[in-house]
């Protein structure tokens, strides 16, 4: 599925470029679909100003695209759980974009694990801009040569879109007592939280626990006997955060689940859950990150409106949509609008204070790092 999603976001682009060259004629539209193996009754989901969130026909789209400069289509690259907010934005850029260029935008969207994501987008995923669950990510499209180094200071606030923090998600009344992270190692306390060799979301899981000690006063020997005691009390390693969730809610394993606060949230709004969890006081900063892929963008000649999109999502109006599904925003006004949704952080550290991603991924989830000497003490 995901292969033929990736196909099917490469195949419209030349598709386009050859319909920028027709005067919009059926004859000749239909000529061209029959060519190309299509019929007019496929459907593709595309944001445009005036049709924002809904699924139009590839002959509306091919009318689009004959409007030749008054049509522009940009792809989106982001992790699942951001798709409920850009749903909300997308239209609103449209919108502001419309009303000031005269030009339609139509954005087509991609879902998925930031992992996996990442590594689509660097096998040929057509992608002009990704936002994905944490830096570490966006650097390794970075060194894969499609985006130029220095990206972090393309945005606003060093590129980082949103903020979460880890939460210790408990079932219901929470009959464990769990309050802390020194709970977690407490005798007959099961922690399910998915494997920081294959999720993203389980690194952010990972440092919250390293931080716990280490930002709170201990030592980095108190930090390691600590998250090794957490680690035995945790009784399967998912390989990502989606399936973590599953083995906690579905299949009812784990008196606590480690996750973002946001998901939280968003879960409980769509009413997937009813939500008894706590936000610890020292906590590490989960911060999302958004780029431009320089190469794609250069090569659609899509810069321009892309970059727009980018700086659009720093605006409160964009804010104020990652605020309403779970996200703490980065925009200072929209910030004090919501202080009141989001329990305070006494102790709110990022991952730069812990050395940057690439000391981090090296220093604990490299092959023979930290994590895999605390599994190896498992055994």
């Amino acid at each position: 599925m995901k292969h033929l999603q990736r196909k099917k976001l490469e195949f419209f682009r030349p598709v386009r470029q050859l319909f920028l060259q027709l005067k919009p004629d059926s004859t000749k539209t239909s000529a061209l679909l029959l060519a190309t193996g299509l019929s007019l009754n496929v459907l593709i989901p595309v944001y445009a100003a005036g049709t924002a969130d809904k699924t139009i026909s590839v002959n509306q789209k091919l009318q689009l695209i004959s409007q030749g400069s008054k049509t522009v289509e940009i792809t989106l690259v982001s992790y699942a759980v951001t798709k409920a907010a850009y749903q909300k934005i997308i239209p609103k850029f449209a919108a502001k974009w419309k009303r000031e260029k005269g030009q339609d935008v139509v954005i087509q969207e991609s879902y998925g694990g930031s992992g996996s994501k990442t590594r689509a987008v660097i096998d040929g995923l057509d992608a002009d801009i990704v936002a994905l669950a944490l830096a570490l990510d966006t650097k390794k499209i970075e060194k894969a040569g499609l985006i130029q180094p220095g990206w972090e200071k393309e945005a606003p606030n060093n590129s980082i879109v949103t903020h979460s923090v880890v939460a210790l998600e408990t079932r219901e009344g929470n009959p464990k007592k769990i309050q802390n992270w020194s709970d977690l190692i407490k005798p007959g306390v099961k922690v399910i939280t998915a494997n920081p060799k294959t999720s993203g979301g389980a690194r952010w899981n990972f440092l919250a626990l390293w931080g716990a000690i280490v930002k709170n006063g201990g030592s980095e020997a108190q930090a390691l006997n600590y998250v090794s005691q957490v680690f035995r009390n945790v009784p399967v390693l998912p390989k990502d955060s989606r399936e973590s969730s599953d083995i906690f809610y579905k299949k009812g394993q784990g008196d606590v689940l480690l996750n973002y606060e946001n998901e939280i949230i968003l879960a409980a709004q769509q009413a997937k859950s009813s939500p008894s969890y706590v936000v610890p006081q020292v906590n590490i900063s989960i911060d999302g990150p958004v780029a431009v892929v320089d190469k794609n963008v250069d090569k659609h000649r899509t810069r321009q409106v892309s970059e727009a999109f980018v700086k659009f999502l720093f605006t409160p109006e964009a804010q104020r949509e990652f605020a309403k599904v779970g996200f703490r925003p980065v925009n200072s006004a929209v910030k004090k609008e919501v202080q009141n949704k989001f329990p305070k952080i006494s102790k709110l550290y990022n991952v730069q204070s812990l050395g940057g991603w690439d000391t981090i991924q090296k220093k604990f989830f490299d092959d023979g790092a930290i994590f895999d000497k605390i599994q190896s003490g498992q055994r």
